[in-house]
């Protein structure tokens, strides 16, 4: 997959790299809690021939530029979402195609709701606005097991990702994924991931859906411990006009573990 570079500080400090056909749509692929753009390449190699394809990393990961984390900014998940909107004015993008993984869906719901005249579809993979259960909802997790979770990630981060990541995964007969995604956790700084962490386990963007303008689809897998079908369910409940698409795949990546089906999902939807 050829690249072409792209100069400014937006750019540097993100990491951003834009693939495939200078003169197509672009899409823009925003990768999830501890990964970095590096889980998209079994996905957007497919799309260079038709669109402008843009990948980047999120402050803190990958290869991004780790001075430029202000925990005052990415305290919440608007942060991340002003850095996504920055892009898109950085390069110029209009209609933008946004896939957005995990906790990078609902950056991308607050990005396309601050200026949905940048935005032409939205695609949420394994989205969740809400991981904590309440009464008359089901986010997947009691609070007490959130509390465990960052106190585990707090006290011990390298071996929390080594038991979570195959967790998260799924795919317990394909364990190579698993440690793949373990690799990738443990690439990102400890002090960050504990703060990203508690900004995405605790976050709450329930609300936000009901504003939503752009044309969504919410593809939703099997067996997702980290957002169940019943979140998946509740997000396309929530968007108005919204589609929902239930894959084959199961586990918290399908873009790693089923990368087909997602081309495919979203090749669909696009059409």
């Amino acid at each position: 997959m050829t690249s072409t570079s792209t100069n400014g500080t937006v750019v540097q400090r993100n990491n951003v790299r834009v693939h495939g056909n200078p003169d197509g749509r672009p899409m823009l692929f925003a990768h999830g809690f501890g990964c970095s753009q590096e889980m998209w390449r079994a996905v957007a190699p497919a799309f260079t021939d038709e669109y402008r394809v843009v990948l980047f990393d999120a402050v803190g990961s990958g290869a991004s530029d780790v001075s430029a984390y202000d925990p005052g900014k990415y305290d919440s998940l608007h942060g991340y979402a002003q850095d996504v909107l920055e892009i898109i004015e950085e390069l110029d993008l209009h209609d933008v195609i946004y896939v957005g993984h995990s906790v990078s869906a609902m950056v991308g719901v607050l990005a396309a709701n601050r200026d949905p005249s940048r935005f032409g579809a939205l695609v949420l993979v394994g989205p969740s606005p809400r991981y904590v259960n309440e009464p008359g909802y089901v986010g997947g997790f009691e609070q007490p097991d959130i509390d465990g979770l960052l106190d585990a990630l707090d006290s011990n981060y390298l071996g929390w990702s080594a038991t979570m990541a195959p967790v998260i995964m799924g795919n317990a007969d394909r364990p190579e994924l698993g440690e793949e995604l373990t690799e990738s956790f443990c690439t990102v700084d400890p002090e960050i991931a504990r703060h990203f962490a508690r900004v995405t386990f605790l976050s709450d963007n329930r609300r936000d859906l009901a504003e939503v303008v752009t044309p969504t689809v919410i593809l939703q897998t099997s067996n997702d411990v980290i957002a169940p079908e019943e979140v998946g369910r509740y997000v396309h409940e929530h968007i108005r006009g919204s589609e929902f698409v239930m894959l084959d795949a199961s586990g918290h990546c399908p873009n790693i573990s089923a990368p087909d089906e997602v081309v495919s999902a979203i090749r669909s939807f696009l059409r």
